[in-house]
């Protein structure tokens, strides 16, 4: 029996998904050629100005109130003119909107800037933005063309995850970023799989439980179980005291862990482990490593385990998907993958697939469990 619901709307969501794909290639068949490749070519500028803005956090100061350039410059201590000019820049971009002559207010976008905002992506842009993530793309990216390399392992002398362990801030800002993926994907991995089927989610690589709060929330009589770093789980259920119903956080438990050491075993049929966006970084060696620990973990219990994962067309793919794709190529050994790579990972395992599940969302749903 199958774990999708609203295939209806999942559907609808696929067709306006390949609709705004076609929309966002029409750059490409209308404006000349030299032209578009110099627009493509400076689009950091773009991305620049806004980290800039997001440091600065002219979006939480604006909040629902407008501000001269002078009043926004004195507040956040900066030279006005030049604060001016930043603005103008990133209205034009669609960020912010200039409501007078050299005054400025939040608008749809920049108010997801804001820190107070429930979907706000400001620590992704600094994450993205940071020299950490950024000096790789500028600084050894050809080279990891050449040899296949990381490019962070390039820039920094290790790879991604040895440096958060050892970089205390830029961790902590990785998983603040981390825990913001949710204002990208939206809560449909919480409505478009069945988890009536299941008692206890075991949320690997969970971080502090966002996405187990939300699937929490829809679905009363689950639990959760969530196991990430110890440096992330130290502090993870202190951080949602005060911030979410004591009810609902009696249900959920944190456990140090690691994918590539110890699971917490599944104990019944009624248990689901769920993956975030966590085996795409990594290569496939050390994937079928950890899908093997899963399977034992699981073994002799019929558990089911659940990858929420983008997967990659044939042929054919999107900017968005190829974006992540490279994103995973500077920073990790990982890769986005096609179902055909994953499909082969789980036949190393000794796990089958069982259901892809689609979401409202650029990810899917992979259903695998033991053979």
């Amino acid at each position: 029996m199958t774990l999708q619901r609203n295939p209806g709307a999942v559907k609808r969501f696929g067709k306006l998904t390949r609709f705004a794909a076609w929309l966002q290639d029409i750059p490409n068949k209308v404006t000349p050629a030299p032209f578009r490749l110099m627009q493509i070519g400076s689009a950091f500028w773009q991305s620049r100005a806004l980290y800039v803005a997001a440091r600065l956090n002219i979006a939480t100061l604006l909040a629902d109130k407008n501000l001269s350039a002078e009043e926004i410059a004195a507040h956040i201590h900066t030279q006005p003119d030049a604060t001016y000019r930043l603005l103008r820049f990133l209205v034009a971009m669609g960020i912010f909107a200039e409501v007078s002559p050299r005054s400025f207010g939040n608008n749809k976008l920049s108010h997801y800037l804001r820190d107070d905002h429930s979907q706000s992506v400001r620590s992704m842009i600094l994450m993205h933005n940071s020299p950490e993530m950024s000096r790789p793309w500028y600084e050894q990216l050809e080279n990891s063309v050449r040899d296949g390399d990381a490019a962070f392992g390039l820039t920094h002398g290790q790879e991604l995850f040895p440096y958060m362990d050892e970089n205390s801030e830029f961790d902590h800002l990785f998983s603040k970023a981390m825990d913001s993926v949710e204002a990208l994907s939206g809560d449909s991995f919480a409505t478009d799989f069945d988890w009536t089927r299941f008692d206890r989610i075991i949320d690997i690589g969970g971080s502090k439980g966002s996405k187990s709060i939300t699937i929490l929330k829809r679905h009363k009589h689950l639990h959760s179980l969530v196991v990430d770093r110890a440096q992330i789980i130290q502090g993870a259920a202190s951080y949602w005291e005060g911030r979410e119903n004591p009810t609902l956080l009696k249900r959920m438990s944190f456990q140090a862990g690691d994918i590539f050491k110890s699971i917490p075993s599944a104990k019944s049929n009624k248990d689901i482990y769920l993956l975030s966006a966590v085996l795409h970084g990594f290569d496939d060696e050390a994937c079928i490593f950890a899908l093997r620990n899963l399977a034992r973990a699981s073994a002799g219990t019929w558990a089911t385990i659940a990858l929420m994962e983008i997967v990659m067309p044939e042929t054919g793919s999107d900017v968005a998907s190829a974006s992540f794709d490279m994103q995973m190529f500077m920073g990790t050994r990982g890769r986005e993958r096609t179902l055909a790579e994953w499909q082969r990972l789980f036949e190393k395992s000794g796990l089958m697939l069982q259901e892809v599940v689609g979401l409202q969302s650029f990810a899917k749903m992979l259903i695998i469990r033991g053979v």
